[in-house]
């Protein structure tokens, strides 16, 4: 399905005057965020994110939004304005710089310096502008007002995009902790600001929209990490994502106070917090950060591992460990923390590395029975008081799954806004802003494009089904010599089985039926390679369905001699 509501049809034409909206990704999944924005034919994008895949992707890298909606574009591009530093909001900037290197990337100081490290490694120098919440800046016919958001990791803004047709207010992702760790509170001021000049679009945050109530303080975790720490006799690995400065800054700070020493476990990890503590946006306390070697010289009690893989990625330190495939190992007696939630479609992934842990003889310390993290994104509560401070003319909830959309939009109703005032979009669907009302007038082509190694986009959902059947079903060969003269069978049918638990001798049983079922193939005429290879593919598949329940992958091969 390339866009969410099949009746649409291709947009017209955009009016003079008027704002497009086009989400890329990010309407409909948690990640993949992307927004595009058109007004007198100039572009301005909002974030340009990844996804990770789940278990029905195998082999699967990254997801990254679809980009053929501005490929031909590429030059009305203004800036692309990132929110914040996490990987679903940056991590497929290097791919659309590839298209052109020279789009100039908007960030807070921490965002730039984690995009520009990703970047190096990707050998792309980017054009880049540092901005910070009060500042206003002008990208063609965007001018971009940026206020400071409060999120689960520093330096998040909200933008709001002043343009002829309106104003559109994107919050990124959110939350609003009243007393946070680093003291940057969401500034509601500025929204109320925003509301009384008049907010036309307020693209809002949903991930958190079934949850009702506030989300939890941050400051919370701290003495549950504290506890954890008193209450553990041997190494503590703790696990987060390699973004989160702010649970890193509270497991330093535990870590000092239980006088042991903390190393970095990851090359994400080590890379992005050397460059937070480089910007001053985490404290190291004196001494107590070392280096992976020396963890083998400290007794098991001194030692903290930050690591990453709390979502259970396959490759990720975490996952490796509870594999036993990793340098640094567990066993009875230590302490496992996993510092996040749970990303929905994660689930099996983070309860298989749990077990895995657990198997190795580890305490594993997660959400689910401890209070070791919180949510960076504003639950029902906190979305509701937005909706009443800014009083928007019109709402498009964004980032979620359609679960989270819909929750969203019930609370704008709530409020008093208009239920035809509310749009509930997903990827590839068009959006006009025009003379104060956003509505849906078409949809584009907007499907996944798939990281596989060194490939993007050559994956297709064709050859993902094919490995989901190689690996759920098995794979059976069959080859075949037929005379070209007169069909007979000369060598073969010969059958190979990969996946099967059965012997390849079980297949002997369907040999005669499978020569008889060539030759009267070519008794009748039919005695060309690529007919006889389906007739071998139907009696093979049927034998296969029937006998052993199974619908594998079949390559039938015949050679005429």
């Amino acid at each position: 399905m390339s866009h969410p509501h099949p009746e649409l049809t291709l947009p017209p034409a955009l009016p003079a005057g008027a704002l497009r909206i086009v989400a890329l990704g990010g309407l409909g999944e948690v990640g993949r965020n992307m927004a595009v924005l058109e007004h007198a034919g100039r572009l301005l994008v909002i974030d340009c994110g990844v996804l990770f895949p789940e278990d029905h992707q195998p082999g699967v890298d990254l997801i990254l939004p679809d980009f053929e909606y501005i490929k031909d574009r590429l030059d009305d591009i203004e800036a692309i304005i990132l929110t914040h530093g996490h990987e679903d909001h940056i991590g497929a900037v290097p791919y659309l710089l590839r298209l052109r290197r020279n789009i100039p990337l908007v960030g807070s100081k921490l965002t730039l310096a984690f995009i520009e490290a990703k970047l190096k490694e990707h050998r792309i120098q980017p054009v880049t502008r540092e901005v910070r919440e009060g500042q206003t800046a002008t990208f063609g016919g965007f001018e971009c007002e940026f206020v400071a958001v409060n999120h689960s990791i520093p330096d998040a803004l909200a933008v709001a995009v002043h343009t002829a047709a309106g104003t559109v207010l994107h919050t990124g992702d959110f939350k609003m902790d009243q007393l946070p760790l680093d003291g940057r509170i969401t500034d509601l001021r500025a929204f109320a600001r925003l509301g009384e000049r008049g907010v036309d679009l307020f693209m809002v945050d949903s991930t958190n929209a079934e949850v009702p109530g506030f989300v939890a303080q941050e400051r919370g975790i701290g003495p549950v990490l504290d506890q954890v720490f008193a209450d553990s006799t041997k190494r503590i690995i703790v696990a987060s994502f390699a973004s989160h400065v702010h649970r890193v800054q509270q497991v330093l700070d535990a870590a000092y106070a239980h006088d042991r020493k903390v190393a970095l476990v990851g090359r994400s990890m080590v890379r992005n917090m050397g460059i937070a503590s480089d910007l001053g946006y985490l404290k190291v306390p004196e001494g107590v950060l070392v280096d992976l070697k020396q963890v083998d010289s400290l007794r098991d009690d001194e030692i903290v591992l930050m690591c990453t893989g709390s979502q259970g990625e396959p490759m990720a330190a975490l996952s490796r460990i509870a594999n036993n495939d990793h340098k640094v190992s567990v066993g009875p007696g230590d302490t496992v923390i996993m510092a996040s939630s749970l990303i929905p479609g994660n689930e099996n992934a983070v309860f298989r590395v749990i077990n895995g842990l657990t198997r190795l003889g580890a305490r594993v310390v997660h959400s689910g029975n401890a209070k070791v993290h919180v949510s960076g994104h504003a639950s029902a509560g906190e979305l509701l008081y937005c909706y009443n401070i800014l009083k928007p003319r019109n709402v498009m909830p964004v980032h979620g799954e359609i679960r989270h959309l819909v929750a969203n939009a019930a609370l704008a109703v709530q409020t008093g806004i208009p239920a035809d005032r509310v749009v509930l979009a997903e990827d590839g669907v068009v959006v006009d802003l025009i003379d104060g009302r956003a509505r849906i007038v078409g949809a584009v082509p907007c499907g996944y494009v798939y990281v596989d190694g060194s490939s993007v986009g050559e994956i297709t959902e064709v050859e993902l089904k094919d490995r989901r059947i190689l690996g759920d079903e098995g794979f059976i060969s069959i080859f075949a010599v037929v005379s070209s003269a007169d069909g007979k069978v000369l060598a073969g049918p010969q059958i190979h089985a990969r996946g099967f638990a059965e012997q390849d001798a079980v297949f002997d049983d369907i040999l005669p039926e499978l020569t008889a079922a060539l030759e009267e193939s070519a008794r009748n005429g039919n005695s060309d390679a690529h007919v006889l290879q389906q007739v071998m593919r139907r009696v093979v598949g049927r034998w296969v369905s029937n006998r052993l329940r199974r619908r594998p992958m079949i390559i039938p091969v015949v050679v005429e001699a």
